[in-house]
């Protein structure tokens, strides 16, 4: 069974594309490299690897893959909005990822203590956000490196020293 600590988020499906089984992936830029020969997609929490035929970037932000025995749009819809993730390894440089890396760490404050696990990036205002969850509830907190006091990448943790008061908001 994959699992999902051993994993780094590559981005989301977006909608198929064309006719032939294709489908793009949005993500930061992320190039995938020739030895990644499978993409991990998240279905009911478990991941499921699919297997690469071929992949091409089509812009900054997405890349085009068409995975083996998936052969029309029809194929590939079901993983519309799915999040992908290919293994850590593969990633060459971590330090040098993009915010999507933190995906999956568990967040604490130096005061405050555990916050939750970081779930999705939110980078629909001006302001960068980590999306962390915590028992059913959501938090949104402000990326600002001068607010990140550790990063534990083995362990897949993170440290924050948030301004008083944030954390009630």
């Amino acid at each position: 069974m994959l699992r999902k600590e051993d994993f780094v988020y590559l981005g989301k499906f977006t909608k198929p594309h064309g006719t032939r089984g294709e489908i793009g992936i949005a993500g930061d830029g992320f190039v995938l490299g020739e030895d990644c020969d499978f993409v991990a997609c998240e279905i009911d929490g478990i991941l499921v690897p699919f297997f690469i035929e071929g992949s091409r970037s089509k812009n900054n932000d997405t890349i085009i893959v068409k995975f083996e025995r998936l052969h029309s749009a029809e194929s590939v819809r079901f993983l519309t909005n799915c999040a992908a993730y290919i293994p850590r390894e593969w990633v060459d440089d971590e330090e040098n990822f993009t915010w999507n890396y933190f995906i999956g760490f568990k967040a604490t404050d130096v005061t405050a203590g555990p916050l939750g696990e970081i779930i999705d990036i939110d980078d629909s205002t001006i302001n960068t956000l980590f999306v962390i969850e915590d028992g059913g509830e959501e938090r949104l907190v402000p990326i600002n490196e001068d607010f990140i006091k550790n990063i534990d990448h083995e362990n897949r943790t993170i440290t924050l020293e948030l301004p008083e008061g944030l954390i009630e908001l």
